[in-house]
């Protein structure tokens, strides 16, 4: 998601309009899919092949004798992660672990920081985070953060003083740090190539592919042994004309994560490698990022392949008004759409070939319409099949889903609070606390909304 925001007098203030000399980021949709009047930049230098070998066949499920590994106990001081089959495991001790996030935008923006720091302290933020029971943050980044050029604002020096000075690299240790010392584990996030930029590949005029894996691998060595980061979330939703498992170098998206992913694991291999899907595959269109139909017959291949995580985005009506959603009785969808999550992204851990993460989901309704029945249908389907998650957003300028937290960057959205709690895993450093307040009102609603629900 692109958050939409105006900057008046060096204060970002959210904005209810689409300025029209601001390209607004949309959700991938049958027309988005299919708009093909924007011409997209290829990459020449490489020439265009056919893949010619044959197909990967596809993987088969779990022999019903794998035993699934023992769930980490609270307190268990979980380090790196791998998977096991369709699990996430502690990689030193081979107990099962879920991640239950939030998304904390900024560094991929042209603030060149997380967003809020002009309202609160960091530290504050972060510890917040924890208390309310997460126990990972996704934190989005643009290559251009990178760049020497580069200079964090959005930022009040007198609520965070030992962050003056920082940018760039130095700052994102800051902020890791901190997640850390309140035992937060981090997903990196290469949300876009720049600041001002959208594109439906993962590279650019202006960001090549070659610096895309060249950031990544940089960003591999530097983290080395810090185990605060689990994992590399390649490329943010990848689209039209992105394809998977065509074998043309300059769309295939596949073929480009695992070149990145196992550029990454030739100098780091602990981090988990995290594919998302694509928009479409063999005609059917979903979200951008949200289609991973082509990895059951093409499959990412990794050096180290106990580390690949595929991921899924996947948002309600709000954002687009996609075909499943459209219903007389909203009631009717908390029957109808686990068949669409399960054909697009969730068979993949259901037949044991890798655990899924939705890295994105998020909405601004709780109630009893097609976005609040979504949204808790959703939360459930994820608690019931172990799904790991990262809410979309921690932040409230996300002009179409708003945020966990409200427009004074203090206060909460408890409705979203106590949706969310009903899926929570215990922080992966120390024992859970920090959440009881919302067990009474989350237990509730997962009682409401257990699953499947009987008509």
């Amino acid at each position: 998601m692109l958050p939409l925001f105006i900057s008046i007098l060096g204060i970002l203030i959210l904005s209810a309009c689409t300025p029209t000399t601001i390209p607004v980021a949309k959700k991938a949709s049958i027309s988005d899919a299919k708009n093909t009047s924007t011409p997209v930049a290829k990459n020449t230098s490489v020439p265009v092949a056919k893949n010619t070998s044959t197909p990967v066949a596809k993987n088969t499920p779990v022999p019903a004798a794998v035993k699934a590994p023992a769930q980490c106990q609270p307190g268990h001081q979980v380090g790196f992660l791998s998977t096991s089959h369709s699990k996430l495991v502690d990689a030193s001790s081979g107990c099962q672990v879920s991640l239950t996030g939030v998304n904390w935008f900024g560094f991929e923006t042209g603030t060149f920081a997380p967003h809020g720091l002009w309202a609160r302290n960091w530290q504050d933020m972060l510890k917040q985070i924890a208390q309310l029971g997460f126990n990972t943050i996704r934190l989005p980044f643009t290559n251009q953060l990178f760049d020497p050029a580069s200079i964090p604002n959005g930022i009040n020096y007198q609520l965070n003083p030992d962050l003056k000075g920082l940018k760039g690299l130095a700052l994102m240790d800051r902020i890791i740090q901190g997640a850390r010392n309140v035992s937060l584990k981090v997903i990196l996030d290469r949300h876009d190539p720049t600041a001002d930029q959208r594109p439906s590949l993962w590279y650019t005029d202006h960001v090549s592919q070659a610096r895309w894996i060249q950031d990544w691998v940089m960003l591999a060595q530097h983290y080395q042994g810090n185990d605060t980061i689990i994992g590399a979330d390649l490329a943010n939703e990848p689209h039209s004309p992105a394809t998977w498992g065509d074998g043309n170098p300059s769309t295939d998206w596949r073929m480009a994560a695992e070149q990145a992913g196992n550029a990454i694991q030739a100098v780091n291999p602990k981090w988990l490698i995290i594919v998302e899907g694509v928009d479409q595959y063999q005609n059917d269109s979903y979200w951008w990022g949200g289609n991973l139909e082509g990895a059951a017959k093409f499959p990412v291949r990794l050096s180290v392949p106990d580390k690949l995580v595929y991921s899924a985005h996947d948002y309600g009506p709000a954002v687009y008004n996609q075909p499943w959603f459209q219903t007389p009785n909203p009631a009717d969808l908390a029957h109808t759409l686990p068949a669409v999550w399960q054909k697009h992204w969730a068979y993949l851990q259901e037949n044991g070939t890798a655990p899924v993460f939705v890295g994105e989901f998020g909405g601004r309704s709780m109630g009893q319409d097609a976005e609040g029945v979504w949204q808790r249908t959703l939360v459930t389907y994820l608690k019931t099949n172990n799904i790991s998650y990262t809410y979309w957003a921690w932040n409230p300028n996300s002009g179409d889903t708003g945020g966990i937290l409200n427009d004074d960057w203090t206060t909460v959205n408890q409705s979203k609070i106590d949706i969310l709690s009903a899926y929570q895993w215990p922080k992966l450093g120390q024992p859970q606390s920090g959440s009881s307040n919302q067990r009474g009102n989350a237990d509730a609603v997962k009682n409401a909304y257990q699953w499947p629900p009987s008509k």
